[in-house]
């Protein structure tokens, strides 16, 4: 993709050599020009400011301010593409909760780095980047939403075949317990996450997702049909052809919020 004007960039880590390899990938690229490296969270606040670059790559964990502060500390000011670099996985939800672009964990190939960068340009491309800088402040202040307030995941990060993927939650079809993981069903294919179905279950909005037995949950939006049985019980129906036992103790539950679903969207 050629661009009809350089990307201004800024590169924003604690650790020379990450902010060495990062400026030897910008400066080959030739649609990028990069204005600045800050080695730490205050100083790329106040270059951010001053440069109003269309793109930043922000390490998460810095002394004193991490990435996270970074953005908080840039409210009312239009924001960049956000391409987060971390060597922690753990931050990789938190960085898409505000809506950063990608998220590169450390040390990731240079493939890995150009097509983020590749999605970047899209991104700048597509919309002028204030634009988009509205839309992250506006993610941005549901952070900041009172204690009591239930968050509930959008995206779930799963390792597979020495990837990260990070799966949209109303894309799953429905979750099983295994062993000490979770087994996330999804357009015919299946993920691991190790995590417990209690954990898991706490994350998840109850206007889309129901525990349909110990070791099921599934999502509202792909129950096709409710089949009751002799014993009380039932069995769900997805709209794959999957069916699923439904235990007695949460059948009544399951049925309100199929209830509540169906005005959910309206």
């Amino acid at each position: 993709m050629v661009m009809s004007k350089k990307i201004k960039a800024i590169v924003v880590d604690d650790e020379p050599l990450a902010r060495r390899n990062l400026r030897a990938l910008l400066k080959a690229d030739a649609d990028i020009e990069l204005v600045r490296e800050c080695g730490n969270g205050k100083e790329a606040v106040t270059q951010i400011r001053a440069l109003a670059p269309e793109l930043v790559f922000l390490d998460v964990q810095m002394p004193e301010m991490d990435g996270f502060a970074v953005l908080d500390a840039l409210g009312g000011c239009p924001l960049p593409v956000i391409i987060f670099v971390t060597a922690y996985d753990q931050y990789a939800l938190k960085a898409f909760e505000v809506s950063a672009l990608d998220y590169l964990l450390k040390p990731f190939s240079d493939e890995r780095f150009h097509k983020a960068l590749q999605q970047a340009k899209q991104q700048i491309a597509q919309q002028d980047a204030s634009d988009f800088g509205k839309q992250m402040l506006a993610l941005l202040g549901a952070r900041n939403l009172p204690a009591d307030t239930p968050r509930y995941l959008t995206r779930l990060m799963v390792k597979t075949g020495g990837r990260v993927l990070f799966l949209k939650t109303a894309e799953i079809d429905w979750i099983e317990a295994y062993d000490n993981y979770v087994r996330l069903h999804t357009g015919g294919k299946a993920h691991l996450l190790r995590q417990t179905m209690n954990e898991l279950a706490a994350t998840l909005s109850p206007e889309q997702f129901a525990r349909i037995h110990r070791s099921a949950i599934v999502n509202l939006d792909r129950v096709k049909e409710l089949q009751p049985l002799f014993n009380g019980e039932a069995v769900l129906l997805l709209q794959d052809g999957t069916k699923l036992k439904l235990s007695r103790s949460r059948r009544e539950n399951l049925e309100k919020q199929l209830s509540l679903n169906q005005y959910r969207d309206r």
